[in-house]
């Protein structure tokens, strides 16, 4: 990114943009008066595209302020509401990457909750089928290791739905927080020196709601110079971006 004012577009076309979101930043504005991934957008929508006045921008999925990674927006109505429908539906590819505190039991799974669709004390929590929302995602641990007295686990995640939360909550019913999780988290010595939750949206799949072909797209960690989410240099050299792609793509695949 050129500067803290300047989105990293990865994708743009009449209907459709897609870009990267740094850790910190909102997805849209609120109270706080901080960047917001929606008016950082518009900003350079204006300028890139010598628009008079305001840039019109449709926000169709969120992605957690302190998390990294892909998001996509729509650029006219019409692709603002088939997208929405599309993440509404689940008719989306979601992939995340994720450095977990632990080892899940099994290096591969499912994992199947149902999640209360209010925050209680700013949180999520598990509760019964008549309560709750479904929440459903597949993972797959890439590897494993240990950091400061610590073992951690890098593993890819793919969304199947799209709860507020989703991920975090799910790995931590399990023990398994996501490291530097600052809402669910363990608050532990490494959690303190990692600056981020180490949560990053990696690729989406998805039917382009106008022209209708299949596109996918990819914000790696490392992307154009930058270092997308510093939280994930704690595991240093075991970040085999070949490894990464080829397990992504078997997947994404199934």
């Amino acid at each position: 990114m050129k500067s803290n004012n300047s989105p990293l577009i990865i994708y743009e076309d009449n209907h459709v943009l897609a870009a990267v979101k740094k850790p910190g930043v909102l997805s849209q504005a609120d109270a706080t008066g901080r960047p917001d991934m929606v008016n950082l957008i518009k900003d350079y929508l204006v300028k890139s595209r010598a628009k008079p006045g305001k840039a019109w921008l449709g926000l169709v999925h969120r992605l957690d302020q302190p998390a990294s990674g892909l998001m996509i927006f729509a650029l006219t109505s019409k692709a603002a509401g088939r997208l929405s429908e599309a993440f509404r539906n689940n008719l989306v590819g979601k992939y995340y990457l994720a450095l977990v505190k632990g080892k899940p039991q099994e290096m591969e799974g499912e994992f199947r909750d149902y999640l209360s669709p209010d925050k209680i004390d700013g949180r999520y929590y598990a509760v019964d089928s008549l309560r709750g929302k479904k929440a459903v995602l597949n993972y797959k641990v890439l590897f494993s290791l240990t950091v400061a007295n610590e073992s951690l686990s890098f593993v890819l995640i793919e969304l199947i739905t799209g709860r507020p939360h989703q991920i975090r909550v799910q790995f931590y019913l399990r023990n398994l927080p996501l490291l530097g999780d600052r809402r669910y988290g363990q608050g532990s010595d490494l959690d303190q020196m990692v600056p981020t939750l180490a949560l990053h949206s990696y690729r989406m799949d998805f039917v382009h709601p106008v022209q209708k072909e299949s596109i996918s797209l990819t914000a790696p960690l490392h992307l154009e110079g930058e270092n997308l989410n510093p939280s994930f240099d704690v595991i240093g050299r075991s970040l085999h971006y070949p490894q990464i792609n080829y397990q992504i793509d078997l997947m994404a695949a199934k």
